[in-house]
């Protein structure tokens, strides 16, 4: 499992944690996380990883440019993950690009992918001894109502005679979908911090859980002072008058 988020204690506290096997962000993780210096954010980032795998997004729609900004993430560790969208905000492909760091031996994270076609042209283009995360939005592709496990299952498949390629479950919504990615034999699955506090439910009483629930209702209805006032029509009812 990776750690995904954009706040620097929480990467800390994350890393020191021998559940969690690396740490994945983003720019809007980070926007939202209230950065404004992002290489700097990226270098903090490195030295409280713990050597585990992180990955950083490059965000240019030039491919040029990318291919600069990936160079540069890449020289703050040797533990960084470039990651780079399967396309650019106007939809180029960014295989160039992808090509262009792996030729180099710079570990990649291709994310954003969400089709078969996308999967089958990213299968037809990296080669056999690539370091690479092929990040699959399993999430996302659940948002339209598709099941995302034939997707991960697919880039499994595909990329079964890559050593060093593992397809990684992204945009995960709920505790459930580690189980999901379990059965499907995904290699890793990104859990927000959100998620982190409910995996301690693993087989816990579904009965208890029920009660948990109602008592954080009447918890939170005393706390708030809610009340019902009850009318005379009401009253008499209840006397049976």
């Amino acid at each position: 499992m990776f750690a995904d988020g954009a706040n620097l204690d929480s990467i800390e506290r994350l890393a020191r944690d021998p559940l969690f096997d690396g740490i994945t962000t983003n720019p809007s993780l980070m926007r939202s996380a209230g950065v404004t210096d992002y290489l700097n954010f990226c270098r903090r980032s490195v030295l409280f990883s713990r050597s585990k795998s992180i990955s950083f997004e490059v965000f240019s729609d030039s491919l040029e440019e990318m291919k600069a900004q990936a160079l540069e993430l890449s020289q703050l560790s040797s533990n960084v993950y470039v990651k780079v969208p399967i396309t650019n905000s106007t939809g180029t492909s960014t295989l160039p690009v992808i090509k262009y760091l792996l030729a180099r031996g710079i570990p990649v994270n291709i994310t954003a992918v969400m089709s078969m076609s996308q999967i089958d042209l990213l299968f037809s283009s990296i080669p056999l001894d690539s370091n690479a995360y092929i990040s699959v939005f399993a999430g996302r592709i659940a948002d339209t109502g598709r099941d995302p496990c034939e997707y991960i299952k697919y880039a499994i498949d595909k990329f079964a005679s890559h050593p060093s390629v593992e397809v990684l479950w992204a945009s995960t919504r709920e505790v459930f979908n580690i189980y999901e990615a379990t059965r499907v034999g995904c290699h890793i699955i990104t859990i927000p911090p959100s998620l982190v506090s409910r995996l301690k439910y693993q087989q816990y009483s579904l009965d208890s859980f029920s009660l948990d629930t109602v008592r954080m209702f009447k918890a939170d209805s005393d706390e708030a002072g809610y009340t019902i006032p009850i009318s005379v029509d009401i009253q008499r009812i209840l006397k049976g008058v």
